[in-house]
């Protein structure tokens, strides 16, 4: 198995579906990869998908709908079987066919859509798991070259301004709005593509989590091109 990936102590890399979700996150490692060579054609697909908003979520019916060559078939199969794989595991995948996400372009000095770095959280205990087939990958960062935007004295003084509330709720209203989950990349970054047809799995910010949640954040699309992501 070719790891495409820098060492580093960030990263896990595995070669089955069942070492993705067994292992436990420790450490500075808050990403896995279960690296794959996928064989099939996933532009086909994309291609034979009916675009309806901008985010389009593409059911099984709508797969087994396509009429494809053996090597979209092939690709289809694929994702077929990690719906089932991760679906088998208690997780709710969902399969995107994506011109591109909403931007956030109400604040001038913060934004907080997908496309800024930032971590998921949630009330429970979970993973981010995600899969592009098709169009351009995600990145992640090392925790080390990234700053919390909250705590950059101009941005924090800004959503200060912007709070005119009591001091006590401020922590509370940066929650509230999902300030607190986004970061400024610092000079020296060196973020990590995910590459196309590897299953990640990514660390959430939840109570029970052990290690610091992975910063991702969305490509910025290809001209002309869709995306074919799973998700949950």
């Amino acid at each position: 198995m070719k790891n495409t990936f820098p060492d580093n102590n960030q990263i896990k890399v595995v070669s089955t579906f069942s070492e993705l979700v067994n292992f436990n996150f420790q450490g500075t490692v808050n990403a896995m990869c279960w690296h794959r060579d996928l064989v099939g054609d996933f532009k086909e697909i994309v291609t034979k998908l009916e675009l309806k908003e901008n985010i389009t979520e593409v059911s099984i019916d709508d797969l087994l709908a396509l009429q494809l060559s053996e090597n979209g078939h092939s690709a289809r199969e694929i994702i077929l079987k990690d719906i089932q794989l991760l679906s088998n595991f208690g997780a709710s995948p969902s399969l995107n066919l994506l011109k591109c996400y909403e931007r956030d372009n109400e604040l001038d000095f913060i934004s907080t859509d997908v496309y800024s770095y930032h971590i998921d959280r949630s009330p429970i205990e979970t993973d981010t798991f995600l899969c592009t087939y098709h169009g351009a990958a995600s990145d992640i960062a090392p925790n080390d070259q990234v700053e919390q935007k909250i705590l950059i004295p101009e941005i924090r003084e800004k959503l200060k301004k912007l709070h005119d509330g009591q001091d006590t709720e401020f922590e509370t209203f940066l929650e509230e709005y999902f300030f607190d989950l986004h970061y400024q990349p610092k000079l020296d970054i060196e973020p990590i593509n995910l590459g196309l047809g590897h299953l990640w799995r990514l660390a959430v910010d939840h109570p029970t989590q052990q290690v610091l949640p992975c910063v991702h954040r969305a490509p910025t699309e290809n001209d002309g091109e869709y995306r074919l992501l799973l998700i949950c």
